[in-house]
């Protein structure tokens, strides 16, 4: 039985829904990374940290390659850095949308003190 497009691609969305996931995406938009780098940057346990770069392996999202005793994580491929401009471009506009209404509410709030 296959899975319904709309269906696959909450999936996918589900799978970028943690914020350890996002950042490790963001951060190998610039180049493949050890998971040395990866933990300095983030912050983060190394087991939890373990777990969300599993998870993205799993989807396919990103690639591991050894060298030597260091793994080194990296795209999978470039339709992934354009996900992530468009989301960061979306929440620019609905950031500054929420900023003009707060704007417009200030605004009338001070009309109607007067």
């Amino acid at each position: 039985m296959t899975v319904p497009l709309y269906q696959a691609k909450a999936e996918f969305f589900r799978m970028l829904g943690h914020p350890v996931r996002i950042r490790v995406l963001e951060l190998l938009q610039n180049g493949p990374m050890p998971v040395r780098d990866l933990l300095t940057e983030i912050g983060v346990e190394p087991s939890s940290l373990s777990q969300q770069l599993a998870v993205l392996r799993r989807s396919g999202i990103v690639t591991a390659t050894r060298e030597g005793a260091t793994v080194v994580y990296a795209l999978a491929g470039g339709d992934v850095a354009e996900l992530l401009g468009a989301a960061r471009r979306i929440l620019t506009q609905v950031l500054s949308g929420q900023e003009q209404l707060l704007t417009e509410l200030r605004g009338a709030e001070g009309a109607a003190e007067r």
